[in-house]
């Protein structure tokens, strides 16, 4: 499945996992990229010196290209990104901020430059700053998200038509059905986080895991968008959020609330209830943990079957 993200990053797949915090570690990364994708460890739930050992893991567990994905309001940034660089990692993913700042620095270090928007108008931004490619999320995304709400569906072609870059579609994306989609609209691949959220490899706690495979369409609601957009599984901390954002609770409250390590509480410790659950819309689909493999397989078959059922055209009604 040879194109330009394949080309770019030296994989087999035009699938990329998401570097999502309490869930992306070595074990994630690795097994991503063994079977044929990029795999990315999240850097936005580690302490420096943890980034580091899971990078020194991941190159322990692989011999194929691998990322790292950088919040840049991450609040020890140049700590993170002197360790990238001395570790060698070949790929960055850069979210949450502008890509201005780290892009050329990184690529100086010999680093390719990846970054995550949610709008179009960011695409020309991304292309000013000279990065290899673009992540565009949509709205269906779990993690930190964007304030205008755009869909998958409705971001993908806008992006397309803003720019010429290699583009990877995200945000409600676990199928090889919906991968087709995403490339039909004008994506090169796909980054996936949800479905490889609930994997075996994933470090998030198995209750979590657990939790997810059993949520409803609506299980989930973008929140806390005074502060930064997340999606949040409906628990008794979301009820919390939900009713202060009601009643118009201002940003310094709502930080009040969130506190700090509610996210670890919930992902990684498997606190239910108090925790901070995120996850995206994609999750309604999940009923299942399986490995990595698993996953990549049945994700690759189905795209080969939609692709071939679109050129026999017999199932579909056009």
């Amino acid at each position: 499945m040879q194109n330009r993200i394949t080309d770019l990053f030296g994989i087999k797949y035009p699938i990329v996992s998401g570097g999502m915090v309490w869930c992306s570690g070595w074990k994630l990364a690795s097994a991503v990229s063994n079977n044929g994708g990029l795999g990315l460890i999240g850097s936005g739930s580690m302490h420096p010196e943890t980034l580091q050992e899971h990078i020194q893991k991941t190159k322990e567990a692989t011999n194929k290209p691998f990322g790292v994905n950088v919040p840049l309001l991450y609040p020890q940034i140049e700590d993170i990104m002197e360790i990238i660089a001395s570790e060698k990692v070949p790929i960055v993913f850069t979210s949450a901020g502008s890509p201005k700042k780290w892009t050329g620095w990184l690529q100086q270090k010999g680093i390719m430059v990846v970054h995550v928007i949610a709008g179009s108008y960011f695409a020309k931004k991304c292309e000013e700053a000279g990065v290899e490619a673009i992540v565009a999320e949509g709205f269906e995304a779990g993690g930190h998200n964007g304030r205008e709400e755009t869909t998958t569906l409705t971001l993908i072609p806008s992006v397309r038509k803003a720019t010429k870059l290699p583009l990877m579609a995200a945000g409600g994306i676990g199928t090889g059905q919906s991968m087709m989609a995403a490339m039909v609209l004008g994506a090169d691949g796909v980054q996936i986080g949800s479905r490889f959220a609930i994997t075996k490899e994933s470090s998030a706690h198995d209750e979590f895991k657990k939790l997810v495979t059993t949520l409803p369409e609506g299980g989930t609601k973008l929140s806390l968008k005074k502060l930064a957009p997340v999606r949040l599984v409906k628990n008794e901390f979301f009820k919390q959020v939900n009713k202060a954002e009601l009643r118009g609770a201002d940003p310094d409250e709502l930080r009040e609330l969130l506190g700090k390590g509610r996210a670890k509480k919930g992902i990684f410790e498997g606190n239910l209830e108090e925790g901070e659950l995120e996850i995206g819309q994609i999750s309604a689909q999940i009923n299942d943990i399986p490995t990595v493999e698993e996953v990549m397989k049945k994700i690759i078959s189905d795209y080969e079957q939609t692709k071939s059922d679109i050129v026999n055209s017999s199932t579909f009604n056009f």
